[in-house]
């Protein structure tokens, strides 16, 4: 008898609007099915809906991978995967850049699977139980239509505990990567390390946001003495901020802030790579130590970017987060000159981007800046948001002037 999940009366209201998400508490009762299995989804008249996978230990409890009923088998994650390529080979410039997000989980159909180019290697990262059960087939598949040179695993990420998964780090199929991979990326040249880098090794959902924002500075920062002309970059990680900045503002000397030496000296290394490293100067430490050190001692900045790593993990922790993102901001406002940039994102999908700019409204307000909001930024377009999935659009970014 085939594996289902039953929901309770109304609950496929969410289902039927084609959210790809049940959550435990909207099931009646399930019939055959192991964490782990392919299910059915019936409404609690027993009518088909969806066909999904199962997890008793996660507060996800299923995720649909078709409202079609099709199998779940090779030829359904080969077309799968060959339409979310395409879709990329729309988007995506090959002669100017070969680094670039190829799956987006739920945004592609492929719930749980995530999975990013870096020139001749892919980058696989399964989030969820039903996606980890299909790791060899879905690996197999992506090396074969990507011509892959290797595909490696990066499952290394906090949320596979909540679906009774350990992390998984390793070759998948073919060569291994090198220590750090050469990529291009809107023609600047950068080194990523996949296996041990954030995420998959690089913020590819900033990669538009990169061009936008140095262009807006050389922007704001014409005309200005050479000598003024200073950019802090915090959580700065691997200097992809800083090497698009000093590139496009000749003049301008970019600080790049982060607690990790590793990544500092990564980044040190991608300014050298595109020729602007006397540009640079890389501090180590904890953020917002430095920035209240800066304000002590009257430092100010022309432009301020903030990109710090994911606050909010969970609902129980949004008043916290919000309350990190409010500090962060409030410092930052401190710190800039008359007329100056604040760049300031959150990556927290918990916080929506009506939340994120109180938070940034209530810090300029306590540091006493006026300030307009000169752009909204978002993911990059390789990293699609699907109407359906409000949960998709989680990066938010606000360029701020200060009056």
């Amino acid at each position: 008898m085939q594996a289902r999940i039953i929901l309770k009366p109304g609950k496929e209201k969410n289902l039927l609007a084609r959210h790809p998400w049940i959550f435990s508490g909207a099931i009646a009762r399930v019939e055959n099915a192991q964490d782990g299995d392919t299910i059915d989804v019936c409404d609690h008249a027993g009518k088909w809906l969806a066909r999904g996978y199962y997890n008793a230990r996660s507060q996800i409890a299923a995720r649909v991978w078709t409202w079609d009923d099709a199998p779940i088998d090779r030829a359904f994650f080969r077309a799968r995967l060959e339409r979310a390529i395409r879709t990329r080979e729309s988007l995506i410039d090959r002669d100017m850049t070969n680094a670039y997000r190829l799956v987006n989980a739920e945004s592609d159909f492929l719930p749980g699977v995530i999975a990013d180019r870096y020139a001749d290697f892919i980058v696989l990262q399964f989030l969820t139980l039903g996606a980890d059960a299909r790791k060899a087939e879905l690996a197999e598949l992506i090396g074969e239509l990507t011509n892959a040179r290797g595909v490696y695993e990066r499952s290394d990420v906090d949320v596979r505990e909540k679906e009774g998964l350990a992390s998984a780090v390793g070759i998948l199929r073919g060569d291994a990567p090198p220590d750090l991979i050469e990529i291009r990326e809107n023609n600047f040249r950068l080194l990523v390390d996949v296996k041990r880098g954030h995420k998959t090794g690089l913020y590819l959902d900033q990669r538009e946001n990169r061009a936008r924002v140095a262009r807006d500075l050389e922007g704001s920062l014409r005309g200005k003495p050479s000598s003024s002309a200073e950019i802090l970059n915090v959580f700065s990680y691997t200097g992809g901020f800083s090497v698009y900045i000093a590139a496009v503002n000749a003049d301008a000397r970019v600080i790049n802030l982060d607690a990790s030496r590793d990544a500092l000296e990564l980044a040190r290394a991608n300014m050298r790579l595109n020729d602007c490293e006397t540009r640079g100067e890389f501090v180590e430490g904890d953020a917002f130590v430095v920035l209240r050190k800066y304000r002590d001692q009257g430092k100010s900045f022309d432009a301020i970017i903030l990109d710090p790593p994911k606050f909010v993990h969970a609902q129980s922790q949004i008043e916290s987060g919000l309350r990190g993102y409010k500090d962060i901001n409030l410092l930052a406002f401190k710190l800039l000159k008359p007329s100056g940039t604040l760049v300031t994102f959150s990556c927290s999908g918990q916080v929506s981007a009506q939340m994120f700019q109180t938070v940034v409204f209530q810090a300029a307000t306590d540091a006493q800046r006026d300030a307009q909001i000169i752009a909204k930024l978002t993911q990059a377009s390789d990293h699609p948001i699907l109407l359906a999935f409000p949960e998709s659009e989680y990066l938010k970014g606000l360029v701020c002037r200060v009056m």
